[in-house]
């Protein structure tokens, strides 16, 4: 991994071009342009019309599983580093600038960015430093840290469970024993709207009961059914 390290994102998308139309526009002005791959729902013809504006290849996959989604897109991957990176998570050029210099280690199979919370509710805040302390302890590295790892690596770990959610909680696990994490800073942060809209504590106490039911053993094709019910129900799924 030298200086001219090439780097693929691996964007899964469903029901979100809004997001898409802001993180585009933003990748494409990366020095130098990475390669872009969104993976979309065959059918979003939203999403389709956004990466086609932006002049952004756009995969299709039938239905809608993030792992199997960014399993599709590494698989078109050329880059020497893939990127998963949400469609409703920021990234600039000093995220880029972070990996790059991750992996002037050798040791570095990949890693993930830490998170910013200060769009959230401001009694949440406190999390932000819990969740710091987490990651450094060997926890769970989240999909809206957006997971980057080496191609070569991702690859000999078999890539994503196919799963349609839980799929990074599954994965960190087998990343962190492949070899050296990264945890990098500038920090990133997602979009708050799930919890301006749902309430933060109701956002947070949901997305935490779900994590334990995973880890109780509730198949995630459940999980992703009871998810995916409530956030239509609020007029808006998202991946």
């Amino acid at each position: 991994m030298g200086p001219n390290l090439a780097v693929s994102f691996v964007i899964p998308t469903w029901r979100d071009a809004k997001n898409l139309a802001f993180l585009l526009p933003n990748l494409a002005q990366l020095a130098p342009t990475p390669e872009i791959i969104v993976v979309g729902v065959s059918g979003d013809t939203a999403a389709e019309q956004v990466a086609a504006n932006h002049g952004v290849r756009f995969a299709h996959f039938l239905t809608p599983s993030r792992g199997e989604q960014m399993n599709h897109g590494a698989s078109l991957a050329t880059g020497d580093v893939i990127v998963f990176q949400h469609a409703d998570t920021e990234f600039g050029p000093l995220h880029l600038a972070a990996i790059k210099a991750a992996f002037r280690d050798r040791a570095v199979v990949g890693g993930a960015f830490y998170r910013k919370f200060d769009q959230r509710h401001p009694r949440l805040i406190w999390l932000e430093n819990v969740a710091r302390w987490l990651t450094r302890s060997g926890g769970t590295l989240f999909g809206d840290q957006t997971i980057f790892v080496s191609r070569d690596v991702f690859r000999r770990l078999g890539g994503f469970a196919k799963i349609p959610l839980m799929e990074d909680v599954e994965f960190s696990p087998r990343l962190r024993r492949a070899g050296k994490i990264a945890l990098l800073d500038p920090p990133v942060r997602s979009s708050a709207r799930h919890h301006d809209r749902k309430g933060a504590w109701r956002t947070t106490i949901h997305n935490g009961l779900l994590l334990l039911l995973y880890r109780m053993g509730v198949p995630p094709r459940t999980l992703h059914r009871w998810y995916y019910e409530r956030s239509n129900t609020a007029g808006r799924a998202v991946p």
